[in-house]
């Protein structure tokens, strides 16, 4: 229990957030779109404090599950690690309980359980933004194939660790993801959402 807990609070740790304050002074709930996450932090703070906060951001969901991997915990625990990780970021207890949208800590636990699977998801996420001009599209399309390209590593003969808890870890974070982006699916229905270059998303 200690160590979800840690995981969670590890999670929660906002680093995009700090980086674009410490770059700029500014407080990205306040600016833009006004998600403490790294694609804000491009388009208010720059592109430094951008990578920055995604690579922290991204290393706080690979390196416990990594560790935990090494360890060799129960698979249940290591899943359990990955969904507590990205769980302390959406839910940073630092901001409020109003954190990122984990698309780069999901994605960071998640290549720690299969790099397959996520860099299969990461293509998709390239050819949906390059064809939608949306990064939120792009985030939301690549997690919900997420639990397919899941199955489809293994039967390519590149197993997943974790087993099948680790693909419902895979299932848990995708829906915490997209259900972190609701307020992007109303502006999409609404033709309202910021196209990649333009405003703030």
């Amino acid at each position: 229990m200690l160590l979800i807990a840690g995981c969670f609070l590890l999670g929660a740790i906002p680093f995009s957030y700090l980086s674009a304050r410490v770059r700029t002074g500014r407080d990205l709930r306040q600016v833009g779109s006004g998600n403490p996450g790294a694609t804000n932090a491009l388009r208010t703070a720059g592109p430094g404090a951008a990578f920055v906060g995604l690579a922290l951001d991204t290393g706080k969901g690979f390196v416990p599950v990594w560790l935990a991997r090494g360890a060799e915990l129960p698979s249940t625990t290591v899943a359990t690690v990955a969904v507590a990780c990205v769980l302390g970021h959406v839910l940073s207890p630092f901001l409020g309980f109003r954190g990122g949208k984990g698309v780069a800590t999901g994605f960071g636990a998640l290549t720690a359980l299969s790099p397959i699977a996520c860099a299969l998801a990461a293509v998709v996420f390239v050819l949906t933004v390059g064809l939608s001009r949306m990064v939120s599209v792009g985030s939301m399309v690549a997690v919900a194939l997420l639990p397919l390209l899941w199955l489809l590593a293994d039967r390519l003969g590149f197993p997943p660790a974790a087993g099948r808890a680790g693909w419902w870890a895979a299932t848990a974070i995708a829906a915490l993801v997209i259900g972190r982006h609701f307020p992007n699916l109303r502006r999409i229905a609404a033709g309202t959402e910021s196209r990649f270059g333009r405003g703030a998303a």
